[in-house]
């Protein structure tokens, strides 16, 4: 029985080792307009907030394996790509998406760090929608939690609330909320793989439906590495439906889907409305990264 009992304690001490020594360090240092986040001496994602910028964004998105981004910026086709981002065109007249800061512009107040240098970084931020010659329609307050769930996955856990400063309507578009603009060796137009949790492939496949998670992913030299987004169940119009494009966009929202016999939402002045999103940057495809197992766990968070 002793022996039992040794073994037992043995046992629990080696494990507590074990996750000592295996959990990841996460560094978060501001360096002017932006936060450069480390995990374990490698640089792994920055959150930039210029006032230079249309709004803020994460750029690059280093994959766990080849350390280069999962995510691109802009192009010439389309410049208002950048990189991980949320934004929404069409709120009260402005333009929170697309280029040109005359037309509406999200501005940082001034990202700040709450916690680093252990298992998890936690950023802090306070944006104002704004434009030229008109009322701000919106203020944004985000938390954005870095984690290592494994070895092969990195996690951001983006949490914003928006507050109507007053009476806010949004027109029908394609461009909004949470957003991802994928790398080019990645997108399906040159071999990748875009699947939701239904199964369904391809923009053909999933473009409009909706469904709770969208994982993006392709081959690079001999590993896969890819991008989930998961929608949290809290979610106003859970699960929306996604707008996807093969040559590497994903975005859950159902704001080019409004209610049936409109064309618009409304927000009236002083409504809160809470989002959240899990991004898990990954080694392997939707199955070896075990993405719906990872949904799972965030649902019951």
């Amino acid at each position: 029985m002793k022996r039992i009992k040794l073994l037992i304690i043995v046992f629990f001490i080696s494990a507590t080792i074990a996750q000592t020594i295996s959990a990841a360090e996460i560094k978060a240092v501001r360096t002017g307009s932006k936060v450069d986040v480390i995990i374990d001496n490698q640089f792994f994602t920055s959150y930039v907030f210029s006032a230079e910028e249309k709004y803020p964004f994460f750029f690059p998105v280093n994959g766990p394996i080849s350390g280069g981004s999962v995510t691109s910026m802009r192009n010439g086709e389309y410049p208002h790509h950048t990189s991980l981002f949320f934004g929404c065109d069409f709120v009260n007249g402005g333009n929170y998406w697309q280029e040109g800061l005359d037309r509406g512009q999200i501005v940082s107040k001034g990202a700040k760090i709450t916690e680093q240098g252990g298992e998890r970084a936690v950023i802090v931020d306070e944006c104002i929608w704004q434009r030229p010659g008109d009322e701000s329609p919106v203020k944004d307050t985000r938390k954005i939690t870095i984690t290592v769930p494994s070895k092969n996955v990195r996690q951001i856990d983006f949490e914003i609330t928006l507050e109507a400063l007053t009476d806010v309507e949004v027109l029908k578009t394609n461009h909004s909320l949470f957003s991802a603009r994928v790398a080019v060796d990645l997108c399906v137009t040159n071999g990748g793989v875009m699947i939701n949790a239904e199964g369904a492939r391809g923009e053909k496949e999933t473009f409009g439906a909706k469904s709770a998670w969208m994982d993006y992913y392709g081959k690079r030299g001999d590993a896969t590495e890819g991008i989930a987004i998961l929608q949290h169940p809290s979610n106003a119009a859970y699960p929306a439906p996604w707008f996807t494009r093969d040559y590497g966009f994903f975005s859950p929202t159902p704001m080019y889907w409004p209610p049936a016999g409109t064309e618009k939402f409304r927000f009236p002045k002083g409504e809160k409305i809470t989002l959240r999103y899990r991004v898990l940057i990954h080694a392997g495809d939707h199955k070896t990264a075990d993405i719906t197992g990872q949904f799972e766990k965030y649902r019951k968070e």
